[in-house]
């Protein structure tokens, strides 16, 4: 049996705003919208790979708060954590720099106006249940 490969989204908020990121590469998923994020590294702990991940991604001082609970597979041998984070205070905005061409804030309505990775969607669905935010 393969082991499995961790792989942490993040549920960015911003008050009840959620970050979301249209991918830019590989070719298959451009166009297609995310929870920021990557592979956990050999000896990192999953909140200090989100940290990294989002300061190498978005340009931005985050921190974890929380773990949604749950893990959905993604090709294998990878699976998908998300983590509730924020932004620090001071963090500047966030800005596609690696694998992403735009970042949406989406409110409470508009969490489905996005095309989401189809790996993503039960990922999404978890978390804003999680959170209480009214998004059908």
């Amino acid at each position: 049996m393969t082991e499995r490969i961790v792989v942490v989204g993040a549920a960015l908020l911003d008050g009840d705003r959620l970050l979301a990121a249209r991918r830019s590469a590989p070719p298959e998923l451009a166009g297609r919208w995310e929870l920021p994020g990557g592979k956990v590294e050999p000896g990192e702990r999953p909140e200090e790979a989100l940290v990294r991940e989002l300061g190498e991604e978005l340009g931005v001082a985050a921190e974890a708060v929380a773990r949604v609970p749950g893990e959905w597979p993604l090709k294998s041998p990878y699976v998908l954590h998300v983590w509730v984070a924020r932004l620090r205070p001071g963090s500047p905005a966030p800005e596609p720099l690696q694998d992403h061409d735009a970042l949406r804030w989406l409110g409470p309505g508009e969490i489905w106006d996005v095309d989401w990775l189809d790996q993503d969607v039960p990922a999404v669905r978890e978390t804003i249940a999680r959170l209480g935010a009214n998004a059908r």
